[in-house]
């Protein structure tokens, strides 16, 4: 670091994305990205005259794609913020609902942007373990004694809290707001943007990176009620106004509008998902009952280990090198002929395992 670097930020540990490999072709496994193109309208909306518009500014209030959002949701375009990816609005939930009164709350096996942005931002943190199984355990946060961080399905781990019990930790704390991290949920869990009309003080924030296979064009969206919506448009517009360029927009766009494509994506991976949980768990790998596009396993052999050896033969996986799950890997679901690829490389290091 230079001598200029604040003292505040001296040690700070910044988010460690997954490996982006540029010296060799590898099978990606390892950044839950969706194995399939965007829609096919996506391409025809990114045409010439939107490129000639480039000199343009984009629309700073995101009209068109939050009517299409809030219309999906049944709710009102009042209640959608959108964000360049949906690490921006959680970055702008850090800053205007954390602050030395309000702690960030959030499990110790969870996201690790939560504790970059605790500690960017200058938030004290509450760590809540979860239990030894993993999960979320919806009484640890009742209440919780700040702003709560929730990702459902949980990262890096797959597992779900049920609507039930999230309404139960919006219920015990009604002074503190209640972020719901839902990157993962159209792969099978319940989103709790059902509740955002009964609860003030509910924030769920979504992600067209994963289910809307639009990773490289960074559009998160935040459901929540319109004071708090109003919080965050403070926070957008006091940082960048033009967060989503023009062509990020007309592809948000056109991903909303086919809605038969984006149901095909998502069985095709949760089959998928299904297919390598049951061929792994039959050579003998622990795998939590993921309800995202990725699943957490733990192999007959070191995690790290694995990994390495998965590398070694061109396939990149997630490693974390924290203690309670270092023997463990995150594992993105890809197509069946991705997973039959994985498969074949696992028996390989399993045979040199002996």
């Amino acid at each position: 670091m230079s001598r200029y670097l604040s003292c505040r930020f001296w040690g700070l540990e910044p988010y460690v994305p997954g490996e982006q490999p540029y010296n060799r072709t590898y099978l990606k496994l390892n950044t839950n990205e969706s194995p399939y193109p965007p829609a096919p309208g996506v391409l025809s909306s990114i045409s010439r005259a939107e490129i000639q518009r480039l000199n343009l500014y984009p629309d700073p209030d995101t009209r068109v794609v939050s009517e299409l959002i809030a219309a999906h949701f049944n709710l009102d375009p009042h209640n959608v913020l959108l964000g360049n990816g949906s690490d921006e609005l959680l970055s702008f939930c850090f800053q205007a609902f954390c602050d030395a009164e309000h702690a960030a709350c959030f499990p110790d096996i969870s996201y690790g942007f939560y504790p970059v942005f605790a500690r960017i931002f200058c938030v004290p943190v509450q760590i809540i373990p979860l239990n030894a199984d993993f999960q979320i355990h919806a009484v640890d946060y009742c209440p919780a004694g700040g702003t709560i961080f929730i990702a459902n399905p949980n990262a890096p781990t797959g597992l779900t809290l049920s609507l039930h019990e999230i309404e139960i930790i919006l219920k015990a704390n009604p002074d503190h707001v209640v972020v719901v991290d839902e990157a993962y949920v159209d792969f099978g869990a319940e989103s709790a943007s059902k509740l955002i009309l009964s609860f003030n003080n509910l924030v769920v924030i979504q992600t067209m990176s994963k289910s809307r296979n639009l990773a490289g064009a960074r559009i998160g969206f935040a459901l929540a009620d319109q004071e708090l919506i109003t919080d965050l448009r403070t926070m957008k517009y006091s940082f960048n106004p033009y967060n989503l360029n023009r062509l990020s927009l007309a592809a948000a766009a056109a991903a909303l509008q086919d809605k038969d494509y984006f149901q095909s994506c998502i069985q095709k991976i949760m089959n998928a998902r299904v297919f390598i949980t049951v061929e792994l768990e039959k050579r003998g790998f622990q795998v939590l009952p993921s309800l995202a596009n990725f699943i957490f396993a733990k192999p007959g052999i070191p995690g790290e280990t694995y990994y390495l050896g998965l590398k070694e033969k061109g396939i990149l996986v997630r490693h974390f090198q924290q203690n309670r799950i270092r023997d463990y890997v995150r594992i993105t679901v890809g197509t069946i002929d991705q997973m039959q690829m994985l498969l074949d490389a696992t028996d390989q290091l399993l045979k040199e395992a002996g």
